[in-house]
């Protein structure tokens, strides 16, 4: 009995040992004080921090959507001090740019993760990454369950006339002074039920609202060329071209990325095509219709608007769409919330948790992000 105790008490001393001669991959992030005050819960950083040797760099580099960081050489310098020694890297607001030259110092790194670039990972230089095999992932489709319920909210007030009828109220006049209905946008199409409904991209947004647009029953058909077709068998949706989506969907709703390709997409000739009594929803980028010919489709006061975004931002306060009664605006609010900000980082740690055990990431980067990109 004594000897048996012996041996179960050697057998755990050398499974602590092993535990604490475990080492751990080193992960960094590099980012400004906000993102780690607002992206990093006390739950999350117990998860990173049972599993990875994580350390936080400040970085205060200018942050844009469009543009990669311009940085000095005192930063680049710091920046690549900082990476020299990790297995992973994550960058976000206020990262300088991940390029060949902090790269070559960082000779250990087999992951890069942006949190929250809008899809194109502004802080990573792409092909010298996949030069050197290097996994790169980017959790900016955190904020996709609010744009997409965002999205979903837009499209049900658009059918109910809801931009009208708030005008009116807040005006303290009465929709229907006569009781009458009957040419009221809102009863004629007041329903979300069995609508035609066209998505004009079909990323990570549009797939939860592909899931979000079940019980509606709705008929969903999708224009995006960058989409691979089995896509459309498994969220059971008909993909068509654009042409077709702007003359014969009773809900459009634009969820494209910005990009040298679909700046201005959406022109004149696009709009005269949407069928009188439709929907147009807007939670993408305002600049991909040309701001001038949606006014002036919207004149003819035959469709309605539901807008999250607009071009300029924000919406100028002599703009005539903030007075058209036809039109529901919000300012650019669909993807802003608490949540979205600590999501982007669970994702992150679950995809770092999948690749340094071996598995396969869900969110890589890839050349299709560098086309998409350029527009190509």
């Amino acid at each position: 009995m004594l000897h048996l105790k012996k041996q179960i008490l050697v057998e755990i001393i050398l499974s602590t040992g092993d535990e604490m001669n475990q080492i751990k991959p080193k992960i960094g992030l590099a980012s400004n004080k906000n993102v780690k005050e607002n992206y990093l819960t006390k739950d999350n950083l117990n998860r990173i921090n049972k599993k990875f040797d994580f350390r936080w760099g400040q970085f205060d580099e200018e942050s844009s959507w469009d543009e990669p960081p311009n940085t000095n050489q005192k930063v680049k310098k710091k920046f690549a001090n900082f990476c020299k020694d990790l297995d992973g890297l994550i960058v976000c607001h206020g990262s300088p740019l991940v390029d060949e030259e902090v790269l070559k110092v960082a000779k250990n790194l087999k992951f890069i993760g942006e949190l929250e670039g809008d899809r194109f990972s502004q802080r990573i230089d792409l092909e010298a990454s996949f030069k050197k095999n290097i996994n790169v992932v980017d959790t900016t489709h955190g904020s996709s369950y609010p744009v997409a319920e965002w999205a979903l909210a837009l499209s049900i007030v658009g059918l109910k006339n809801g931009g009208y009828h708030f005008r009116k109220m807040i005006n303290g006049e009465i929709s229907f002074p006569d009781n009458d209905r009957t040419n009221d946008p809102g009863f004629i199409m007041g329903e979300l039920w069995e609508r035609k409904v066209g998505l004009i991209g079909c990323g990570h947004i549009g797939r939860r609202l592909l899931s979000f647009l079940k019980p509606f029953n709705t008929e969903n058909y999708v224009y995006d060329p960058y989409l691979n077709r089995d896509i459309a068998d498994i969220y059971q949706f008909t993909q068509t071209s654009l042409e077709y989506i702007m003359s014969n969907m009773e809900v459009i709703i634009c969820l494209a990325p910005l990009t040298p390709k679909t700046e201005g997409m959406i022109g004149e000739k696009e709009l005269n095509l949407i069928q009188p009594g439709s929907i147009l929803v807007n939670v993408s980028r305002g600049a991909i219709i040309k701001t001038d010919a949606l006014i002036k489709r919207l004149n003819k006061k035959d469709i309605i608007a539901s807008l999250d975004v607009f071009d300029p931002e924000p919406v100028p306060v002599d703009s005539p769409i903030r007075k058209m009664e036809n039109v529901f605006l919000s300012p650019h609010v669909a993807g802003v919330t608490k949540k979205c900000q600590p999501r982007f980082f669970s994702i992150m740690i679950e995809e770092l948790e999948r690749f340094f055990s071996g598995h396969k990431t869900k969110y890589n980067l890839s050349d299709f992000t560098i086309s998409n990109r350029k527009g190509l």
